[in-house]
């Protein structure tokens, strides 16, 4: 057990990256997440939409 424990460290430690948090990368990112949270709500609107209105067509 303590063969693979040690071996799944040293994998895991080389070929981890180099993690930094640059604050303008991510100030220039916001536009691209807000337009992705724009996407998915409008995707769920239409879903809702399409359930209410097949609700609507099919239960008289």
């Amino acid at each position: 057990m303590n063969l693979l424990s040690n071996v799944l460290f040293l994998t895991s430690a080389s070929a981890a990256p180099d993690i930094f948090f640059n604050l303008g990368n991510f100030i220039s990112n916001l536009k691209y997440m807000g337009i992705g949270m724009l996407v998915i709500f409008v995707v769920i609107g239409i879903i809702i939409f399409a359930i209410n209105l097949i609700n609507y067509l099919f239960s008289k």
